[in-house]
């Protein structure tokens, strides 16, 4: 099923420094999510951020952080965001049909939220080359898993590219420079 902008949410899952600098992919992770996060705010999509225990863990990183708004930021202490009763109101209010997620760590809290919302009806997709954990295994493991449990696993451009829908258009011409 193709991705669609208007029927979409974006949740990027602990980007948060204590995290990042400990991942096998880090750069990675900030160029996949950013570019999501950049598309999602011409595009209208909107934008969750969960925080694994901040208070130790540290805030979403800056490049990320300065890409959304405060009050889409949710702390957590649940390995998945579904079953955060915060995220989870927010998103019944949004009431997305496509769950487009990026993050750390895959086989952890990514992998836990995508199946968590995937058992809940909603069709969830994973960019794998905006999502990573501190070994390749590990995150490699995560991917086979969450392919198998019906989450469709697809790259930061993909969700770009099937959002945008076709050339000509000015947000078109906005992410293009991204994409170089």
């Amino acid at each position: 099923m193709l991705m669609k902008a208007e029927n979409a949410c974006l949740m990027i899952v602990d980007v948060q420094q204590r995290l990042l600098t400990a991942m096998d992919a880090p750069r990675a992770v900030l160029s996949g999510c950013g570019l999501m996060m950049k598309a999602a705010g011409v595009l209208d999509v909107p934008i969750l951020v969960t925080e694994q225990y901040p208070q130790g863990l540290g805030p979403t990183v800056e490049p990320l952080a300065k890409l959304i708004d405060e009050k889409d930021t949710f702390s957590k202490t649940h390995f998945s965001s579904s079953l955060n009763t915060a995220i989870r109101g927010r998103i019944d209010q949004l009431k997305p049909k496509q769950i487009v997620i990026g993050g750390i760590e895959a086989h952890v809290c990514v992998l836990q939220t995508a199946i968590g919302l995937t058992e809940e009806g909603y069709n969830c997709y994973v960019a794998a080359d905006a999502t990573s954990s501190r070994s390749a295994s590990n995150c490699a493991a995560a991917m086979a898993r969450m392919r198998e449990a019906g989450v469709e696993i697809v790259t930061s451009e993909m969700v770009v590219f099937e959002w945008l829908e076709k050339a000509g258009t000015p947000e078109f011409k906005e992410l293009s420079k991204l994409l170089k």
